[in-house]
């Protein structure tokens, strides 16, 4: 008897890592909202880390006890924003494409707690007499994030700070 359960926790185990492998290796995020002002006005609020204090979900999660750094450019290509937090991880953002009043992209780097890396798009275009703010985040799964998919949908949870965030940018750019 105990053999059987040995073999069948055993069989249990492998289906669920084999399953875990057959998963995607690449995810994407995406959100979006409506903002009351035109993408010149709220441009400058993604294009600038310093800005990011304003709006960004994440900035506010550690309080005090986050740990930033500004380098490069002061906003546009070739700025950097690097950060070190207890809640929020260690990693790194750069602005690859800067191109007002209506595109950015970010390279996204986490160290720690788990290595990955991500590309970031902020798109901005008018939609009548609002802009239409798209956030969307893509990267790839090793092993071990698609085993925590199988457990908690990352569409959701960081899904859910975007979110935030865009109504935070609203709430900033409409002011």
């Amino acid at each position: 008897m105990l053999t059987f359960v040995v073999i069948l926790v055993v069989a249990l185990i492998a289906a669920l890592l084999f399953f875990a492998n057959s998963q995607s290796d690449r995810f994407h995020i995406h959100r979006y909202t409506l903002i009351s002002a035109p993408p010149e006005k709220i441009f400058p609020l993604v294009n600038d880390f310093h800005q990011w204090k304003g709006w960004s979900p994440w900035e506010n999660v550690e309080g005090d006890e986050l740990q930033r750094r500004y380098s490069g450019a002061e906003a546009g290509e070739g700025a950097i924003y690097e950060w070190e937090g207890k809640k929020t991880g260690v990693g790194r953002m750069e602005i690859m494409r800067s191109q007002a009043p209506g595109e950015l992209n970010i390279n996204l780097d986490f160290t720690k707690p788990m290595k990955a890396q991500n590309n970031v798009e902020f798109m901005l275009e008018p939609d009548g007499d609002k802009t239409r703010a798209d956030w969307s985040m893509r990267g790839e799964h090793n092993f071990v994030g698609k085993l925590m998919t199988m457990f908690m949908s990352m569409d959701k949870m960081v899904g859910r700070d975007f979110e935030r965030g865009l109504a935070q940018l609203k709430k900033k750019a409409e002011a």
